[in-house]
């Protein structure tokens, strides 16, 4: 019996029987030909306008062709974390990027909120780094996680001891019907308690927001001085450190903000992504990376375990090279008129394209293997294991730091770090040459490895090179 259950699949593909939706599609499709047929024999084709009309509607019937051929076959991916945690003795660090460019668009306090979901993953605290990259290198994002680290010593214990689901303190406390089948007196007054604090933390980051407080740039806000938006040094801080390695303690939390020069071009989220990568290499090193935008709040607490369900299948696992949630929009209008909620395209198209080889890099919300971000895929790695990749070589691909080309080598040969090893605060030195701006002239990064640059959209090119 006990073997049967260790050869049971982590996860499972259920395709989706959708037999209603394809014989409409397949109609509409039919009358998109019988249009065109009309068109091509009808006796007024030679006219300039019907020829227009022609070449439009081939044109839309061929789109529709692809779309068809996309969502034919949707599927849902079901895991089975109970299965994870049986099966392996000890689950793998994970760092968590979380990005944010401008505090006036985007204000500290959704970035707060993403961070504190991040930080009350239903995970082992030592095994989560989170790493907070600011390309707009302000103090308001600084002072907005220093107050939050403060306040996440008793949020992160208050949600995994009343096992809340919805983490985000701003989207938990607005939400009434979170707490309706909660009565004790216990739970109320710690509510009570935790909505207040988070208040007052609301209220002083407005306040420093709206400049109603001035920020003082002194202390540990001394680098930020001298500093502006796009000509800066790099700026690496560690907020929150879990030196004792406890289990049930805080994750780490960095604060990241890489060099910006005005002669160099900083390849926009793409540039910000591989600073992160090679800053977590260095500091943390785990095997698998969690990116969000700054706006995304975690809805599942477990949803590290379920990434992880498909990524570390012993039968399937190697064929997958990044895990991705769809994006869920909060208070938005119901069935979505405008489309701007991409029911669509999450419902119908993703899914179709997940029954098939899997949908493209979405550009947030990602799991991915620190190895396919390295450019090494599963018939690749071995070959560097066995030493062929000469050390010219390496520092092509990952630079001239070779603290950084240790850290991946250990990454390739499956080693990593363990929980005990991680101390970001060793690693600030190194990290900071890493995110500076000459670092990746005349290597790989941008171009053959990690984010690629040459687009705004940075999930575009990084996807398709990944498929």
């Amino acid at each position: 019996m006990a073997n049967q259950e260790h050869d049971l699949p982590l996860y499972e593909k259920v395709w989706l029987k959708r037999t209603f939706q394809r014989v409409m599609d397949a109609f509409m499709l039919f009358l998109l030909f019988l249009l065109l047929s009309n068109r091509l024999f009808s006796s007024n084709t030679f006219t300039f306008p019907c020829f227009l009309a022609f070449i439009c509607e081939s044109w839309f019937t061929f789109t529709w062709i692809v779309i068809l051929n996309s969502k034919w076959s949707p599927a849902i991916t079901v895991t089975h974390p109970d299965r994870l945690l049986q099966r392996i003795q000890e689950l793998p660090p994970v760092d968590l990027f979380v990005t944010t460019a401008d505090p006036v668009l985007e204000s500290p306090i959704i970035t707060v909120n993403t961070v504190l979901s991040l930080l009350a993953l239903d995970y082992p605290t030592n095994k989560l780094a989170c790493y907070v990259s600011d390309d707009g290198c302000s103090p308001l994002t600084f002072y907005a996680l220093v107050e939050a680290s403060k306040f996440a010593k008793l949020w992160v214990p208050f949600c995994k001891k009343h096992n809340i689901q919805v983490r985000a303190p701003d989207r938990y406390f607005s939400d009434v019907t979170i707490n309706k089948n909660e009565d004790s007196l216990e739970f109320r007054q710690e509510w009570l308690q935790m909505k207040e604090m988070y208040d007052n933390l609301s209220h002083k980051i407005e306040e420093v927001t709206h400049k109603t407080i001035p920020l003082q740039l002194d202390g540990e806000f001394s680098v930020f001085s001298n500093t502006e938006q796009r000509n800066h040094p790099s700026i690496i801080k560690v907020i929150l450190e879990n030196k004792e390695g406890l289990f049930d303690g805080l994750p780490y939390l960095i604060y990241v903000s890489r060099e910006k020069r005005p002669q160099y071009n900083h390849n926009y989220k793409a540039g910000a992504m591989n600073v992160l990568t090679r800053v977590s290499g260095l500091m943390s090193n785990a095997p698998f990376m969690l990116n969000v935008d700054c706006d995304m709040i975690v809805n599942n607490p477990k949803i590290v375990l379920h990434a992880l369900c498909i990524l570390m299948d012993s039968q399937k696992g190697k064929e997958v090279a990044f895990v991705q949630c769809f994006q869920q929009f909060i208070d938005g209008i119901k069935d979505d008129p405008f489309g701007n909620q991409l029911v669509i395209s999450f419902e119908y198209i993703i899914r179709g394209m997940a029954g098939l080889q899997g949908p493209f890099y979405g550009g947030t919300n990602t799991f991915h293997r620190r190895n396919t971000i390295y450019g090494l895929y599963p018939h690749e790695i071995e070959t560097v294991i066995k030493g062929k990749s000469e050390e010219n070589i390496l520092i092509q691909q990952f630079g001239i730091s070779k603290e950084f080309i240790k850290s991946a080598a250990r990454v390739v040969g499956g080693s990593g770090y363990s929980a005990n090893d991680i101390t970001p605060s060793n690693f600030i030195e190194a990290a900071t040459q890493v995110a500076n701006c000459e670092y990746e002239c005349g290597t790989f990064w941008g171009n053959q490895l990690g984010w690629l640059y040459g687009s705004i959209s940075e999930d575009v090119p990084t996807g398709l090179n990944i498929h």
